[in-house]
């Protein structure tokens, strides 16, 4: 039986789907550019000689973006295609033996790669991906498994992230050489892990959890790699706290099944709070899914470890809606963003740590802008106990290709993450990035009314904003930006009740934050974007200006922390407000309006910091 999927470590890249055995191909391989785009007419996918360096001329540390430090490169470019290349031995995989003796696959998974990605192996093309933040897989068992499990293959990649192409999901990377305002160095090619794992033949490939507390259930949406040849038996086990919770079998024909687990334990009204999930409370249920052969009394086909939270996220009456009771939302804008390895964490430590952070400054939420973030983040949101605003990068034109490429990204992302309990709310357009008409051209405001609704037909468990910051057609949440410099203006602008009858008319950043004929249905309220002081510990002079972005700027210490209080204090003190969203945790690049440094350590003592995001209280 695989270990509880609630107590892993932290370093398996798909944290709610485990099995006992995987194969890191992380590590050093080989790199080449490929600038006027010749390798594929160069053939450079069959070059399988790893001795020969004429083309692959240099080492690269995977998963690190050839831009950062920590690849090795550290070439800036811009590079319009990337060129990867290891070795892959059937005897270094975890579980190889199972290959051969019991017809089992070997699995070659991506995390992630950006932008788009083809896959040979010994020259024989896998297949391609677009999307430079979901993952992708190939079987690669004819192939690893042919001739002796010592013999030596070769695996190529071709990434292409072209800088200037601005209908690709870019978020907050440059599509100038050179990093400029609020935009950052590029992350490009294989940036998230890469690894190996041997699966039976008919073997369990996504797991969808959602829990329906009110109706003392769990629905699993289940999917196969294959379909299987004959109908097999899926048995369901959850426990929580190590006790049985539930156990449920069914019949499945088709690769695809959905079907509702019970959990009589949750009809105890009473009893429900001493499971559910929350950042105060991270609960998690344990769960074993194993496929059974013909009715389920014969061979385990395939086993796999997982988890989930009991828990419901919506809104009503103004509020946000957490297990059904108002919950006052203290968020970060976290850029995930590292100085040495761009959108790549440097380790998986640093995903646990960066969680352990939020939670120390008094944060309960963080809006990870731009990015979708490595799952093993979102495993220690899910056990630490953080929300999650599940964003995506956007692109910067409003193109039918761009259209394609965000909405298709968007549901593999919405695919990928939609188990994780800490994701509380879905957040697919940003501050009208991608429809910057979208005030005026109806077909920009069909677009964002579209993907909203799109998002809640794949989705409906969780709340959605069309478009953060303003300009909404159809959110579940209005939020707004507003970088007011002091808290007088913010107490002025969100210190009264009157401020939820005249959103329409509400222009604080110059935007109007409802479109006509958006319909109020009480949504809730919140300042999902402020701050932004500068305040750099070092004299000012010994930092460039050009590194320097804020909204503000602090002189000093002591000024940095009566402008944080100034600021957050009117937000505290507002009656209509039900959350908010700190711009922002960490120092990125030129942007200096961090709590902490881009090193991670804080402006001020992180006890202080906590006073003040807080107010000096727990919500």
């Amino acid at each position: 039986m695989p270990a509880r999927a609630s107590a892993q470590d932290g370093t398996h890249p798909r944290p709610q789907l485990q099995r006992e055995e995987w194969t890191d191909l992380c590590g050093t391989w080989q790199l080449a550019f490929d600038d006027d785009r010749g390798g594929i007419g160069g053939g450079w996918a069959d070059l399988t000689d790893l001795g020969d360096r004429a083309v692959f001329d240099r080492d690269v540390t995977v998963p690190f973006p050839p831009e950062s430090e920590a690849s090795g490169v550290a070439d800036p470019g811009p590079h319009p295609v990337f060129w990867y290349r290891r070795s892959l031995r059937l005897a270094d995989v975890a579980g190889a033996d199972a290959v051969r003796e019991r017809g089992h696959r070997v699995v070659l998974r991506f995390a992630a790669v950006d932008y788009a990605a083809r896959v040979w192996l010994d020259g024989t093309l896998l297949g391609e991906h677009e999307g430079g933040q979901t993952p992708f897989s190939f079987d690669v068992t004819a192939l690893l498994a042919a001739g002796d499990a010592d013999a030596e293959h070769v695996l190529v990649v071709r990434a292409e992230d072209d800088p200037r192409d601005v209908t690709q999901p870019r978020g907050k990377q440059d599509w100038l050489d050179e990093p400029h305002s609020i935009w950052y160095s590029r992350t490009s090619g294989i940036w998230q892990p890469v690894w190996c794992e041997v699966v039976p033949p008919v073997a369990v490939e996504h797991l969808a959890w959602t829990p329906d507390v009110a109706g003392s259930a769990v629905h699993l949406g289940l999917t196969l790699r294959e379909p299987p040849a004959e109908p097999v038996t899926v048995a369901v086990r959850l426990e929580f706290d190590g006790q049985l919770l539930a156990e449920h079998r069914v019949r499945v024909a088709e690769q695809r099944t959905r079907t509702t687990v019970a959990v009589p334990a949750l009809e105890n009204g009473q009893a429900r709070q001493d499971m559910t999930w929350s950042p105060e409370t991270p609960r998690l249920v344990d769960a074993v899914v194993r496929v059974l052969a013909g009715d389920g009394d014969g061979e385990v086909l395939d086993e796999v470890g997982s988890y989930l939270g009991l828990r419901t996220a919506a809104v009503g009456g103004r509020a946000f809606l957490l297990n059904g009771l108002p919950y006052y939302v203290r968020s970060v804008l976290g850029q995930g963003y590292w100085p040495t390895s761009h959108l790549a964490a440097p380790d998986a430590g640093a995903l646990r740590r960066e969680v352990e952070l939020i939670k120390e400054l008094g944060f309960n939420a963080v809006r990870v802008h731009q990015k979708v973030e490595d799952p093993r983040f979102l495993y220690w949101c899910d056990r630490l106990g953080v929300l999650v605003w599940g964003e995506t990068a956007n692109a910067f034109a409003f193109t039918p290709e761009a259209v394609r490429r965000l909405t298709t990204e968007w549901l593999d992302v919405v695919h990928r993450d939609v188990s994780h309990p800490c994701i509380v709310t879905w957040v697919p357009m940003n501050e009208s990035w991608g429809v910057h008409d979208v005030a005026t051209d109806p077909a920009q405001q069909a677009y964002t009314v579209a993907l909203a609704a799109l998002t809640r037909a794949v989705d409906p468990s969780r709340p959605v904003v069309s478009n953060d910051g303003w300009e909404h057609t159809d959110s579940d949440v209005w939020t707004v930006h507003d970088y007011a410099d002091t808290g007088a203006v913010l107490a002025e602008r969100y210190g009264s009740a009157e401020l939820l009858t005249a959103l329409e008319e509400f222009w604080p950043a110059g935007r109007r934050v409802l479109l006509p004929g958006a319909v109020d249905r009480e949504q809730p309220l919140m300042l999902t974007e402020f701050g932004g002081v500068r305040f750099t510990p070092v004299p000012p002079h010994e930092v460039p200006e050009e590194r320097t972005w804020g909204y503000s700027t602090a002189t000093d210490a002591e000024d940095f922390a009566r402008r944080l209080e100034d600021l957050l204090s009117a937000v505290h003190a507002s009656p209509v407000l039900a959350g908010f969203c700190y711009t922002q945790l960490t120092d990125t690049m030129q942007e200096a309006n961090g709590l902490l440094d881009e090193w991670r350590e804080p402006k001020l003592p992180v006890e202080r910091l906590r006073e003040i995001v807080t107010g000096r209280r727990e919500r």
